[in-house]
């Protein structure tokens, strides 16, 4: 088929089913987007020239906004919320606790004819003043030092909320304390975006380009389940848990490998098409959807945007599909691990760097030997992988991702870099002096005439790697399911600012000394490729044979929460956040401090959820089906005959329920641990007692589940909770 006969086959396709989802689900979606979003077409619109273009410099350039233009801004903003039917605005934000918080206030002000105006200041717009002392802050505030200060973020455009009836102004905000310290995400992203853009624009001037202005750019892959709502609301441990704490294997699983871009059930579809409408309405470009590799477990994913900008977007993902799915009778699980042998759910955090001209630096282009600029940032890349493998761990880590990284194809907690063949060839023979790399993607021939013949990549896919380049960015895939982007993005913005820094400085002196660039880049990406290429790996990650070579190479092996999180607070990572301003050694000990804490929090709720139901739910189930049955045998045994299999049968009933009420009670008691000491202490104790002794409850009582009748057992199962739809 020629190309120009295939272009038009698939614009006659396209038209034709964008013509029928619109003849069936009402307006098109490209008027719909962005219609509730201050967005640069209504700026222009309604703002005097002089304010739309001031408010474009701070956007695009990060120049700091005039508090003379505030004002206006405020005086539009609200104008165009109102005549949308706002009657409230928030300033929204990310607070240290994983969701976001908003505190709603009313436009409306009475006058003195006992009637009322609808009034918003550009102090209003700009300044928000929450109670501080009720969030997290790891010691940074004390509950009675309560001010704190949310400040508008420009370079995120203001949205509305539609929901229960009532329609809300989100602007977007940043949360200090009154010393000035972050008390949220947004804050230390920033900060860190505009230390990776000073570092960038160093490198790029020395390859002849005039940008001003470096942005870090990401599309976080979503991964969710989700499951009939009646289910959910019959499992004490998804309310309050978000994963199921007891539950026996299903007779069929994932092993069949049916589930994974299979026909997606027509309830899904339309939860999935309200989340997607309302998405796009609030500016968010979601693109990808589709069926997932377990059993109800589903994908949905973005185009790439500036990372602040996605990381806000990511969080109002989150909250829409929460928000949608009871509507269609089904609730959404975003927890890394809510059903033990299927997949877990991640969100693979795929991020690379672009120019204000919207060039991404991670491009190889067609020649990618010669693309002397790219390779300068892709090692700069390699390198921070490598000396921050820590910190990258460290961003990712909670007690959900524990049961998630290492198993069913989530990558494990090693970190290490996939390049595929060309690349690594690429890099090979720059060590050795050149870049001469034979290897190319080609042309891939089907061998079916009708089939067009397609362009091959370079280098296939390696599923089980932590931090994948994929093309023309990297992705970073142990990023959990149901966190926050905002710290794996600080995490790789501030490791690369640093190679960064370095790499332009070694450029500079050699460009100040007379070499050519050229040159410059020839003398030095050799050393980089030598100094780094440990944390280079294209093989499977799942090995055993990985592990212990990842050993020899000196890489980490941090296996779990409680190992990872001190790698945020050693002297090297304190003196980098330090170093470029993003945050200093207060702040980072008061998220290492509240992330301990969350650990310990998280396993404790579970520990006593799981007693809890352990003796009202499971126990009585199980002391029931053995009265049914020992009540079977002996009316077997007073008509006189004999119950062989029906003894056996209570004989590992019984045995059974006593090794369940045993271990009821060793975890029990493990969670009654009260001893002194450090946060760290008993996150240890934690680790190290309550959840061995949760996993074994949890084989116990799964060995009931999978004797005990349905009629007697208490909770919804795998195959019921996975397998209706």
């Amino acid at each position: 088929m020629g190309s120009a006969v295939l272009g038009e086959a698939i614009s006659a396709i396209r038209d034709w089913s964008i013509g029928r989802s619109e003849a069936a689900a009402g307006p098109k979606a490209t008027e719909t987007f962005g219609s509730l979003v201050f967005n640069d077409t209504v700026q222009e619109k309604r703002l005097p020239k002089a304010v739309y273009q001031g408010l474009r410099r701070t956007i695009t350039h990060g120049e700091a906004l005039e508090q003379s233009m505030a004002d206006a801004i405020a005086a539009a903003v609200k104008d165009w919320a109102v005549d949308h039917g706002a009657t409230h605005y928030t300033h929204w934000f990310q607070p240290l606790t994983g969701i976001t918080a908003e505190k709603h206030d009313s436009f409306l002000n009475p006058t003195a004819n006992g009637k009322a105006v609808a009034e918003f200041s550009g102090k209003e717009l700009i300044k928000g003043e929450p109670d501080a002392s009720s969030f997290p802050s790891g010691g940074m505030r004390s509950t009675f030092e309560a001010r704190g200060y949310t400040a508008w973020d420009p370079t995120s455009a203001p949205w509305l909320l539609k929901s229960g009836g009532a329609v809300t102004l989100v602007i977007p905000t940043a949360f200090v304390s009154w010393t000035g310290e972050a008390l949220d995400k947004k804050t230390p992203l920033l900060r860190s975006m505009e230390a990776l853009s000073k570092q960038a624009v160093r490198i790029l001037r020395l390859f002849g380009s005039k940008t001003e202005r470096v942005v870090t750019t990401c599309g976080p892959e979503q991964e969710y389940f989700l499951i009939d709502r009646y289910f959910y609301l019959s499992r004490p441990d998804l309310i309050n848990a978000g994963r199921t704490l007891f539950g026996a294997k299903p007779p069929k699983g994932q092993e069949l490998e049916d589930q994974y871009f299979g026909a997606i059930p027509d309830r899904v579809l339309a939860c999935m098409n309200e989340v997607e409408s309302d998405l796009y309405k609030v500016g968010v470009p979601v693109k990808t959807r589709h069926n997932e590799v377990a059993p109800s477990q589903y994908e949905i994913a973005p185009v790439f945007e500036n990372a602040n900008v996605a990381t806000d977007h990511q969080m109002m993902v989150m909250e829409t599909l929460k928000r949608i799915a009871p509507k269609y009778g089904l609730s959404c699980l975003l927890h890394e691990k809510p059903f033990a042998g299927v997949n877990g759910s991640g969100k693979h955090l795929n991020w690379s760097m672009s120019d204000q001209e919207g060039n991404n630096l991670l491009s190889p282009g067609a020649n990618t030997h010669k693309n002397a600029q790219f390779l300068v940032f892709c090692c700069a890349v390699i390198q921070a992988v490598n000396r921050w493998q820590g910190l990258l761990r460290a961003s990712i880590a909670s007690a959900g991702n524990d049961h998630r990284l290492g198993a069913n194809e989530a990558p494990p907690a090693i970190i290490s870099i996939f390049l595929g063949d060309m690349l690594t060839d690429i890099l090979e023979q720059l060590e050795k002096g050149g870049a001469k790399s034979t290897k190319h993607g080609g042309v891939l021939d089907t061998g079916v005439l009708v089939l067009p013949k397609l362009p091959r990549d370079s280098g296939d896919r390696n599923r089980t790697s932590p931090f994948a380049f994929t093309g023309n960015k990297f992705e970073f895939r142990a990023v959990s399911s149901g966190q926050s982007i905002a710290y794996p993005n600080i995490a790789l913005n501030i490791a690369v600012t640093e190679s960064l820094d370095e790499v332009a400085t070694m450029l500079e002196r050699a460009v100040a000394g007379g070499k050519s660039i050229e040159a410059a880049v020839a003398d030095l990406l050799p050393k980089l490729v030598k100094q780094n290429k440990r944390i280079i790996f294209n093989g499977n990650n799942y090995s055993k044979e990985w592990a212990k070579e990842a050993a020899k190479r000196g890489l980490l092996n941090l296996k779990n929460t409680v190992d990872s999180l001190p790698q945020l607070v050693t002297k090297p990572t304190i003196a980098l956040f330090e170093k470029y301003k993003v945050l200093n050694e207060r702040e980072l000990h008061a998220r290492y401090e509240i992330m301990v804490e969350t650990y310990n929090k998280t396993i404790n709720v579970e520990g006593n959820l799981m007693v809890l139901m352990a003796n009202r739910y499971v126990l009585p189930a199980a002391l029931e089906y053995q009265k049914q049955v020992a009540e079977s045998v002996a009316a077997v045994k007073g008509a006189g005959g004999k119950s062989a299999e029906g003894k056996k049968l209570l004989g590992s009933i019984v045995k059974l329920t006593d090794e369940f009420k045993r271990r009821t009670d060793k975890l029990q008691k493990a969670l009654d641990h009260n001893g002194s000491g450090s946060a760290e202490k008993h996150a240890k104790h934690f680790r190290d007692s309550v959840v061995p002794a949760m996993s074994a409850l949890r084989d116990t009582s799964d060995a009931l589940e999978s004797i005990i009748p349905h009629g007697v057992w208490p909770l919804a199962t795998y195959r019921e909770m996975l397998f209706i739809k």
